[in-house]
């Protein structure tokens, strides 16, 4: 954008979602606000951060974590400051520009707020979007940290073998439905677990699992995963946490692995929930690694290359929830603890 006398430059509305303090438990809507406050549609004179425009918000269970005061020394300083937006991963359109990597009208994803128009300060920390044939909410999920996390997951962590025996959890998730596709094409038996019977014929039905289970109707998670993997599973991809890994551990063949890029039934209760089949680790000679996106945003070229043309060729299905407008994305982040979304769920704040 050329320079512009500052006080010829256009002043707009920017609605806003505001952290409303720190919390225990599960998030509520209370936690949020709603505010409108005005943004000059120009960076600063002489910064090099980037001024953008928000079209699609990633809501994803993480972002609870940086709602509390700080537990972990690795959070520390990611915290939401109360009173101030909150943000995430998101895809936005650049509107002014001071960082000669970003161009006005280039689009990104990256970290960016939950409000129509955010300053970004860190600029180098954003992809530039390069491919427009494919839906730019993708970039929300399948093409963003959900896709990163799943890509890694399953092409680098523990790459499965033609006939392998396969379980993931939070299967209709924005992780584990690419986590079972990804498998499929690979040759692999997969099963996946989900909250209500709609979940469990995606799965089946759309997505192309072998089987899929409400775990909510199971009594007996043991019996359940005998009824799936009389043999036993080779892999498991880890979303849960708490009874079911407990039950994955005594269901496992020898030398599986388990890949853990988290444990939603852990994080919001008081205290965590004990496993009675640890020593099936030692038993069975199993392989269980901690995940996080975080460390494998290198392979996003790789991840570009593979999955475009599966997306193109209409190899894999990505199901997404998009609720319309800034103002419900509060309630689809909360909404997520309860299973309420069908697939990605993402907040639409503009379309263009």
């Amino acid at each position: 954008m050329a320079n512009k006398n500052i006080n010829s430059v256009e002043e707009v509305k920017n609605k806003q979602v505001i952290f409303r303090d720190y919390v225990t438990g599960p998030p509520k809507e209370s936690d949020f606000y709603i505010t409108t406050s005005t943004i000059k549609l120009q960076i600063p004179p002489g910064s090099d951060a980037i001024l953008v425009k928000n079209l699609f918000l990633s809501a994803d269970p993480t972002l609870q974590f940086r709602m509390r005061t700080v537990q972990h020394q690795h959070l520390a300083g990611y915290q939401y400051t109360p009173g101030s937006p909150i943000n995430g991963f998101g895809v936005a359109k650049v509107v002014d520009s001071g960082d000669p990597n970003f161009s006005v009208g280039d689009l990104i994803w990256g970290t960016t707020g939950w409000e129509e128009y955010s300053l970004i300060q860190q600029p180098q920390q954003l992809f530039k979007i390069q491919h427009t044939d494919v839906p730019l909410s993708f970039y929300t999920g399948i093409l963003g940290m959900a896709g990163i996390t799943a890509y890694a997951l399953v092409y680098e962590i523990f790459t499965p073998r033609k006939g392998d025996r396969i379980f993931v959890t939070a299967a209709s998730g924005a992780v584990g439905q690419l986590i079972g596709q990804y498998c499929k094409l690979m040759g692999c038996y997969v099963v996946g677990s989900a909250g209500n019977q709609e979940k469990v014929d995606l799965l089946k039905n759309k997505l192309g699992f072998d089987h899929a289970f409400n775990y909510k109707q199971e009594h007996d998670f043991d019996v359940a995963l005998k009824r799936y993997f009389p043999e036993g599973i080779d892999i498991y991809y880890e979303q849960v946490g708490g009874k079911m890994l407990d039950a994955v551990l005594g269901n496992m063949k020898v030398h599986g692995c388990v890949a853990s890029c988290g444990m939603i039934s852990q994080y919001n209760i008081a205290e965590p929930e004990t496993l009675k089949n640890v020593m099936q680790i030692v038993v069975r000679r199993l392989t269980m690694k901690g995940f996080t996106h975080r460390d494998h945003h290198h392979l996003y070229p790789k991840l570009l290359d593979t999955v475009l043309p599966y997306i193109r060729e209409k190899k894999v299905v990505y199901v997404e929830d998009i609720v319309e407008g800034l103002e419900n994305g509060p309630a689809a982040f909360v909404g997520l603890f309860s299973g309420r979304n069908f697939g990605k769920q993402v907040a639409a704040v503009a379309h263009e």
